[in-house]
């Protein structure tokens, strides 16, 4: 199970290059490619529920 946490490291990772993660539990992944580290992001944060970069969310409220 994927954390909010697990995914800002991971972006950090991604934006500085690095190849291996260090996650809030402790462990250490060392990904093989870039391309390996965004899926992965995509997969926590669908799993955690966070909208993927570039998507937008709208909200409606009603009044009367």
């Amino acid at each position: 199970m994927f954390t909010p946490e697990d995914i800002v490291a991971l972006k950090r990772a991604i934006a500085t290059g690095a190849t291996s993660v260090r996650y809030a539990d402790g462990s250490e992944v060392r990904y093989r490619s870039l391309s390996d580290m965004r899926e992965t992001l995509r997969v926590m944060e669908a799993e955690v529920g966070t909208p993927a970069a570039g998507s937008t969310s709208r909200s409606w409220v009603a009044s009367f």
